[in-house]
């Protein structure tokens, strides 16, 4: 099963970068191949939120809608994202953010995925593997416009 995991240093507070990766709703904005995001549903509980949402993503002429529900725990700084439904047979992954030093965070992010069809993976495996190793720059990037480039 394909999977990708790294761990990112920034100069933003975990605070900061879980807000960012929680608000689903921009990605289109600034994510590789992530062409639409519709949040279906959003339940608070205990201080964490339980979103329900489909994400569009594009390659060239291929073009795939899946469904995933995505579990924001702000209290530990960390996003859980399992598959509900669309062309994987699994996906599944985790965001979480650590304080390093004042002022900055280590970004762990991993993910383990498999397509259902196998023919779709040869196509879309590759470039799937492409965008998640530009995943955590993207945010990073998303988080200097939003929060400012830190002084060093």
């Amino acid at each position: 099963m394909p999977s990708f995991e790294t761990v990112r240093h920034v100069r933003h507070t975990p605070e900061h970068m879980f807000a960012l990766v929680a608000d689903v709703e921009r990605y289109p904005e600034f994510l590789p191949l992530c062409e639409a995001l519709t949040v279906r549903s959003r339940k608070e509980r205990d201080g964490q939120s339980v979103l329900v949402a489909d994400m569009t993503v594009g390659y060239k002429a291929i073009r795939e809608t899946f469904t995933s529900q995505v579990h924001l725990k702000p209290d530990e700084n960390r996003i859980e994202v399992r598959y509900i439904d669309g062309p994987f047979k699994y996906l599944s992954n985790v965001w979480w953010f650590e304080q390093a030093e004042p002022g900055a965070a280590n970004i762990h992010f991993s993910i383990e995925y498999e397509f259902k069809s196998r023919l779709l993976g040869m196509l879309m495996g590759s470039m799937f593997d492409r965008a998640f190793r530009m995943f955590s720059e993207a945010f990073e990037k998303r988080a200097d416009a939003i929060y400012g480039v830190p002084v060093t």
